[in-house]
């Protein structure tokens, strides 16, 4: 029994060891089979080139189960995970519930961690990311094919960021998608993580997600060169899509949506689009101030100035010769290339590049900031004088511009650089756009911008009554500076470079900043009759019109006359000719050099109608019926009119004006265009001591008068016409025509005056002291010879060369000897012709048809009867 017991407790536990052994080998068994089961690591090598890679979860795809269970099928369950889909549908889960668009359950912090992982480890090789490798497969064959991520993370996606302007649509779409969680969170951009984690630990501990970036630009200075490389190449590739621009993107979402809503983002446009807007009253401070910071990033290096880039690059090779490679290496090849394309955007190829470049000049006439050149060159001055003032709409600039006498010369200089760029064009005017938004509008909206027309077209309009104050003063004030420098007026200094680079050479001084003062100008109006060009013809005769207008614009003038203005015209508004007029009442009180300068324009004046608005005006009829076909220029206007003044149907207020400048002509002779221009040798020749005694006595003409038989035959014409008119026109006491005062009163009826003390009949005088001289009636010496100087050069002869009648005499002689006649007709030793019989008969009734038919020809001629602008006698009062 007890064997039994034994034998049965024995057979029970080795069926129990069996068991367990059996149970052990099942497991054994079964793990062999698990671990056989498991399935092995997935690879994809979808870019060869980049390197193969294991993919997260086995399907490139964050995980369905475990802390995203939930959230996947709250939010996602119609989602078949794999190749990033669930990751993608979660992502856009939370970026609805940041913007508070989200009911119900929300995605957990696990499941947030758990999706930065997947995309942390996706960032670092591109075959990891299934639908970024499989659109730009192409791409990175063809563009990138030279990038591996084994040997560099990263760097295949970095290559096609950089190239994104060249991919196709369906790569860009994933570039763009990356760049996205990437502005959402510095970590999914393998390089700019690794460099950048210390100092965002050490620097930037309290910020908030996504905004790290942000805190390490506000202490650059402190960061790591290797994370400021990083950050730098993230800027670069993320520019030109606001949405990639997290800070920015959030303070301007209202304004885009208000004034870029149909902008399609991308390639700068959405940024452009606000940059075009940032003047509007309801633009927000906050997306303006943003947005500014922005622009003078973009500003201050090239590099991340993408949409100028991407439009000008074939253009910098071609017209510049020059690399977006070489100018990101060489700060003064991208000066100079910059420089290069706003010097010759008009011949630039690219619209777009056009654009840029235009864009690029509006930007830099509204901000210091966006000027490199200027802001660096006037650091210092912008902080001596204008510490407080803010930057934008222009403020900076013109607060340096109201300092200009007292800046450093390099400030000088880089101002006066950027006031010639900013000529061209009202775009670049930047107080004056704004000042006169409506008058553009109104007068110049069908005048296309550029070649300063829109700035032309507002001085045209100075005068009317529709512009306002503010929009007047600063186009005037723009005139006033354009006179200080030829080279501030576009138009001028375009059409006049050929003739200014003839006629006016080296006149400007070669230091920078140093401006030209008018000295230019006053070339080009000296010396007019000598410019080839008709466009420069054009603008030097505007600018006169500029001078008439205002005496700012004649920067020599205003110098001269500043103390004179100050003490009688300072109450006197300029424009208009204002200042010029009460200058020249006050004629006898001004200073030497103030009145040289003022009787200099008033000369200029009196070449061209034109330039005596008032004249113009009276005039305007009489011009239209006796002057129609005159050009103007070169006092033929007012010449044709003047001769004439004696016309029946003369309008009195014309002829009362061009006495007036008569009586101005007969004083000086630099207002009578014809002698001012032909005699001036003979001035220097001859009455270089009377030049210098010009004060409205007639000096110079008189000398010319006393010296007539010696000038220039040119000379000579236009002294016969000056004397003669102003014989013609004579009033008592005229300086020139003084010396004939006694022989008129004696020798000229009364009956040629209207009444006791009028002015005599035009023509009256002329006529009477002709008549005299011809009669053989006794005159003063000078007057004779003021006479005589009026009369036509062959009239002039009977009178003036008496020793033709000795020579007569001596041909006679010669004729009669030659003949063989007995008879003596002449006696040579007593210059006399003796005559008898039928021969002295003959000889006196030739000489008395002689004499009275070259009398009455000569009495003609003297009066201007056979010119072809005759001269008649009006009754009445002059």
């Amino acid at each position: 029994m007890r064997w039994t017991l034994v034998a049965l407790a024995l057979g029970a536990h080795l069926l129990l060891a069996c068991a367990t052994d059996s149970r052990s080998l099942q497991a054994g068994d079964t793990t062999t089979a698990a671990a056989e089961a498991k399935p092995a690591p997935k690879i994809s090598n979808i870019i060869p080139s980049a390197g193969a890679a294991e993919l997260y979860n086995g399907n490139g795809d964050v995980s369905a189960t475990g802390d995203c269970a939930g959230d996947a099928k709250a939010a996602c369950k119609d989602v078949n995970p794999g190749e990033g889909r669930l990751a993608a549908c979660l992502t856009k889960r939370i970026r609805a519930q940041r913007q508070g668009n989200v009911v119900g359950r929300k995605v957990s912090g696990k499941c947030m961690n758990l999706l930065t992982d997947f995309k942390m480890d996706r960032s670092k090789k591109i075959n990891k990311d299934v639908a970024l490798s499989k659109a730009c497969k192409d791409d990175a064959a063809k563009i990138c094919k030279d990038y591996s991520d084994e040997t560099s993370p990263g760097s295949v996606l970095g290559c096609l960021k950089d190239n994104k302007p060249k991919l196709q649509a369906g790569c860009s779409a994933e570039v763009f998608r990356t760049q996205q969680e990437v502005s959402e969170d510095y970590r999914l951009d393998y390089k700019l993580y690794t460099a950048c984690k210390d100092d965002v630990s050490n620097l930037c501990t309290d910020a908030e997600q996504g905004e790290e970036m942000e805190c390490l630009s506000e202490k650059r200075l402190q960061v790591s060169w290797e994370c400021q490389n990083q950050m730098f190449r993230n800027e670069k590739e993320s520019g030109d899509d606001i949405r990639l621009s997290t800070r920015l993107f959030n303070k301007c979402l209202t304004d885009q949506r208000k004034f870029c809503k149909d902008v399609e983002p991308g390639h700068m446009r959405v940024q452009e689009c606000l940059e075009d807007n940032i003047e509007e009253a309801d633009f927000s401070a906050e997306c303006k101030t943003e947005l500014e910071n922005m622009i003078a990033k973009r500003v201050a290096d090239f590099r991340l100035d993408t949409a100028l880039r991407e439009a000008c690059e074939s253009d910098l090779k071609d017209t510049c010769g020059t690399s977006l490679k070489e100018m990101d290496e060489d700060d003064k090849i991208k000066h100079t290339a910059l420089n290069c394309l706003q010097q010759y955007r008009e011949e630039l190829k690219s619209d777009k590049c056009k654009a840029e470049i235009h864009r690029r000049l509006t930007r830099a006439a509204r901000d210091i900031r966006f000027d490199e050149v200027l802001a660096s060159a006037c650091t210092e001055d912008r902080s001596r004088f204008c510490s407080d003032v803010q930057p934008g709409s222009a403020r900076v600039i013109r607060c340096l511009q109201d300092n200009r006498n007292n800046l450093d010369q390099k400030c000088a200089a880089a101002l006066f650089d950027h006031e010639v760029k900013m000529a061209e064009d009202i775009d670049f005017k930047f107080p004056m756009k704004r000042s006169c938004a409506w008058e553009i509008s109104s007068f110049c909206k069908e005048i296309p911008h550029g070649h300063a027309r829109i700035v032309r077209c507002l001085e045209d309009h100075l005068d009317n009554t529709d512009m306002s104050k503010e929009c007047k003063d600063e186009v005037m004030k723009d005139m006033n500076r354009m006179a200080q420098d030829y080279r501030l007026n576009w138009r001028l200094n375009h059409a006049c470079e050929a003739d200014i680079s003839k006629l006016c050479p080296n006149m400007c001084s070669t230091s920078p900043g140093v401006t030209c003062g008018g000295l230019v100008l006053q070339c080009l109006q000296d010396k007019q009759d000598n410019i080839t060009s008709q466009a420069c013809q054009d603008e030097v005769f505007y600018y006169e019109l500029m001078e008439v207008t205002d005496f700012r614009n004649d920067v020599i003038l205003a110098e001269a006359c500043r103390n004179d203005v100050d003490m009688y015209c300072k109450d006197v508004e300029p424009g208009e000719g204002r200042v010029h007029q009460c200058l020249r009442y006050n004629r006898d009180k001004l200073s030497e050099q103030c009145r040289n300068e003022e009787m200099k324009l008033a000369a200029l004046e009196y070449r061209d109608i034109r330039l005596r608005p008032k004249l113009n005006k009276l005039c305007s009829e009489e011009k239209a019926v006796y002057c129609k076909d005159v050009k103007p220029g070169k006092a033929r206007v007012i010449k044709c009119l003047m001769e004439n003044m004696a016309q029946p149907n003369f309008g009195e207020e014309c002829k009362e004006e061009l006495q007036k400048r008569e009586d101005m002509m007969k004083s000086d002779y630099r207002y009578d265009f014809g002698v001012f221009s032909n005699c001036e040798s003979d001035v220097e020749t001859y009455c270089k001591e009377a030049k210098t005694k010009l004060r409205g006595n007639a000096t110079v003409l008189k000398c010319l008068v006393d010296n007539f038989k010696d000038l220039a035959e040119q000379c000579q014409t236009e002294m016969s016409r000056a004397v003669r008119l102003a014989l013609w026109d004579y009033k008592p006491g005229s300086a020139l025509t003084t010396a004939c005062d006694n022989d008129v009163e004696s020798q000229c009826p009364r009956g040629a005056r209207s009444r006791a003390g009028a002015v005599f009949t035009i023509g009256a005088v002329g006529r009477c002291l002709s008549k005299s001289l011809v009669e053989g009636k006794r005159l003063e010496s000078k007057c004779r010879a003021l006479v005589l100087v009026a009369a036509p050069k062959d009239a002039r002869v009977y009178f003036d060369h008496p020793e033709s009648t000795s020579a007569l005499i001596q041909k006679i002689a010669q004729v009669q000897q030659a003949a063989g006649l007995e008879s003596v007709l002449v006696d040579t030793d007593s210059s006399t012709v003796t005559v008898t019989g039928w021969v002295a008969l003959a000889c006196i009734i030739s000489l008395i048809v002689v004499f009275v038919g070259g009398a009455v020809m000569l009495y003609k001629r003297l009066i201007g009867a056979e010119k072809p602008h005759t001269l008649h006698i009006k009754s009445g009062d002059a």
